[in-house]
């Protein structure tokens, strides 16, 4: 099992991680959002590697674009480190303390948001967190289905490159990957068109439909809930 299934419920688990990611997009200090980002990315670490370096690739790289590319572009600040050329339409590029300390702030920002939904979409067991919705079922049903999109198509994917492989058909290379997308995209709609056909046959959105219950919060969990509303709380406050 992965490491918060068993420890916190889904939902204050969730709850928590959405109250990480809102601090760190309300509080000014670079110190809390630094914080945030090296705790959930320890939290990711945690998840397998062959799951979590999409992840982790996509929101690192990004957040290291935003912190490269920001300086560049922002055009504030009185304490210049270095003045380059004017280009058209951007005009003069030039880079400030100013503006490489808030680039940082901005890049961590990405990042612990990212790292958030990475820790959502790796950790939380999806199925007892829509076992768990009450009025917003369809809402989380939604949500859980786009979180598993990009697992599924990467584990797709992989099937198809071990049935090249056995076919004698070496899969290498940016345009050999790309070849993969048709299949990929094709088995996408023919597993929506499943998943349709099963919610249907199960009688999903009917009046009178039953469910499994669900296992009393611990005090755990109610100490995580607690934690994820303080947080905001605290955040706006300060």
């Amino acid at each position: 099992p992965l490491p918060l299934r068993g420890a916190v419920s889904p939902v204050p688990a969730a709850a928590l991680l959405a109250s990480l990611a809102a601090v760190a997009l309300i509080t000014d200090r670079a110190w809390v959002v630094a914080t945030i980002s090296a705790g959930l990315l320890a939290l990711c670490l945690k998840a397998p590697p062959s799951r979590r370096w999409l992840y982790l690739a996509g929101t690192l790289g990004s957040a290291l674009t935003v912190f490269l590319l920001s300086p560049l572009v922002a055009h504030y600040g009185s304490d210049v480190l270095w003045a380059g050329p004017k280009i058209p339409v951007i005009g003069y590029l030039d880079v400030t303390s100013q503006e490489i300390a808030a680039a940082g702030v901005q890049a961590l920002r990405l990042a612990a948001v990212g790292l958030a939904f990475a820790a959502y979409a790796l950790l939380l067991d999806l199925d007892r967190l829509l076992q768990a919705a009450g009025f917003a079922r369809r809402s989380v049903l939604a949500a859980g289905l786009a979180t598993r999109l990009v697992p599924t198509l990467e584990r797709d994917a992989a099937g198809f490159v071990e049935a090249l492989r056995g076919r004698g058909v070496q899969v290498e290379g940016v345009r050999g990957r790309a070849r993969l997308l048709s299949p990929v995209v094709a088995g996408s709609l023919e597993r929506a068109l499943n998943l349709a056909e099963a919610m249907e046959a199960r009688g999903f959105g009917r009046a009178g439909r039953t469910r499994a219950p669900s296992p009393p919060w611990t005090g755990l969990d109610r100490v995580a809930a607690a934690a994820a509303a303080l947080l905001v709380v605290g955040a706006i406050w300060l």
